[in-house]
């Protein structure tokens, strides 16, 4: 173990005494003690007091304590972390995801990967889309389910579903009656969006682009079922994907929007530049095969 050359010291200091610290590492006393003694010569000072058989740490002696109890923490977890890097039963997935697929994709994931691995845990974070995407880069997270494909460089990239994009308008709107629209028709509509840095907004901002408008935004909301609700509230109509809009929600009505390019693709991403632990890899395999038609 990379921590063994400082562990001796560590214990000998914690347990202040030559023959307790040796009994705890398994090694004998002479040994234990020809190593202070080496040590103390290495570094031109003492490191303990000595009564009779105890022994106490001085100042320099703390010093050491200090920082080797601190350097012995940090290279127990990297032993930890590459365990993890090469053990794909156990270890936890860092996943990251956006707020409106963790009502089905997310759930549907992981319940039918822990089929297959039961013992490995997931630490879950939900986000904006651009933060998702910056916390991929920066280390925090090993996979993230997302949408849009995030333009930073960088980043692997999945693709899990591709869902139609609706505009979601109060019953009686004038648009509610028709099997499907350009979103040019809605251009003189009040929006409620997504905030900005949330994947829908994006979406929204490049479609109405596409139509040659700019969108009057009235309402920014976080959650796509806020929106919806302000929509059956009459104040608004809103971009939403088929698949979360909710088809029985009182007062909406979900109009198709016509076009090839009136899609939301949601994916999966993770960061080039470093290898995958064994279980955020073996989770991802599982869901570049997984059949998501029932999830």
């Amino acid at each position: 173990m990379l921590s063994t050359g400082l562990r001796w010291f560590v214990t000998l200091a914690e347990e202040g005494q030559v023959t307790a610290a040796a009994d705890v590492l398994g090694i004998a006393q002479p040994t234990l003690s020809r190593r202070l003694a080496t040590l103390e010569q290495s570094m031109g000072v003492d490191l303990f007091d000595r009564y009779g058989r105890r022994l106490a740490l001085n100042a320099h002696g703390a010093l050491l304590y200090e920082h080797a109890r601190r350097a012995l923490d940090e290279l127990d977890a990297a032993e930890s972390r590459i365990a993890e890097l090469t053990s794909a039963t156990d270890g936890t997935v860092r996943l990251d995801f956006l707020h409106s697929l963790g009502s089905w994709l997310v759930p549907a994931l992981i319940r039918d990967f822990h089929r297959t691995a039961p013992r490995v845990r997931f630490a879950l974070h939900q986000d904006a889309a651009g933060h998702l995407a910056d916390r991929i880069l920066a280390g925090h997270s090993d996979l993230a389910a997302v949408s849009p494909r995030p333009r930073a460089e960088g980043l692997g990239w999945l693709l899990l579903d591709r869902q139609q994009l609706a505009l979601a308008v109060p019953t009686g709107h004038p648009l509610a009656d028709r099997p499907e629209i350009d979103l040019r028709d809605a251009a003189g509509e009040p929006f409620i969006a997504m905030h900005p840095n949330y994947g829908m907004r994006r979406l929204l901002d490049e479609a109405a682009e596409r139509a040659g408008f700019a969108p009057r935004i009235v309402f920014e909301s976080s959650e796509l079922a806020t929106a919806t609700g302000l929509v059956s509230a009459g104040l608004g109509v809103a971009l939403v994907p088929i698949r979360e809009a909710d088809p029985e929600a009182a007062g909406v009505v979900v109009v198709p929007i016509r076009g090839a390019d009136a899609v939301r693709e949601v994916g999966m991403v993770w960061a080039l530049s470093r290898p995958l632990t064994a279980p955020a890899r073996r989770f991802r395999d599982f869901v570049a095969q997984h059949d998501r038609s029932t999830g």
